[in-house]
């Protein structure tokens, strides 16, 4: 049996294939608004139970260049992994230029499971993240950076996702293009990314 096209994150749904179901509040929310009330919004949101992931969340300080910002973005991080612990869900980051902040905060709290969504960072911190058993996920801006295709490639397979995004390209394009680069057929990233998605969200 062929295994489906997991798309682990995006904007665009096709309601082909696995997509999932996460919410959160972004970073780039931070300190727009009183966050108490959106981390109300959110534990109710979550209550409902249809909610497979707490994402996506995290850190960006290529948006958060204040101090003031930057401590905005920390507090309302923490709070979210403190509710993805709390609730025993896999969590969906967004970070950008804090990777070294973002892994100090995850050995804090420790989720369930951890997927960096979009990763376009270097090749020693996709190592780095894989160590810690975290999953990278990668989509249509990987290619457009050598550095994140020899991420892409030394990515272990039972660490991978891909998806789209805010991109129109469908899953099964990513897919196609990070086969090539792997030099991998499609089948075995099909079988082995359904396999990861499993892990967390099935039997995990």
């Amino acid at each position: 049996m062929t295994a489906p096209f997991v798309d682990i994150h995006t904007h665009c749904p096709t309601g082909r294939g696995i997509e999932l179901r996460a919410a959160g509040i972004h970073p780039w929310e931070a300190g727009t608004q009183p966050d108490e009330a959106a981390m109300q919004a959110l534990e109710a949101e979550l209550a409902q139970g249809d909610v497979q992931a707490v994402g996506e969340i995290g850190l960006d300080f290529v948006r958060g260049s204040s101090q003031r910002l930057r401590d905005a973005q920390i507090a309302l991080f923490r709070a979210q992994l403190e509710l993805a612990c709390r609730r025993e869900l896999p969590v969906v980051l967004h970070c950008v230029r804090a990777f070294e902040e973002t892994m100090r905060m995850l050995r804090e709290q420790e989720p369930r499971a951890v997927i960096f969504h979009g990763f376009i960072g270097s090749p020693e911190q996709a190592r780095r993240a894989a160590e810690w058993g975290y999953y990278l996920s990668f989509g249509e801006r990987t290619f457009a950076s050598p550095r994140t295709v020899e991420a892409l490639k030394g990515t272990p397979l039972q660490h991978l996702f891909f998806e789209t995004d805010e991109s129109p390209a469908p899953v099964d394009r990513i897919y196609l293009r990070a086969a090539a680069a792997m030099g991998l057929d499609i089948e075995t990233l099909r079988r082995a990314v359904f396999e990861n998605y499993e892990r967390i969200f099935i039997h995990g």
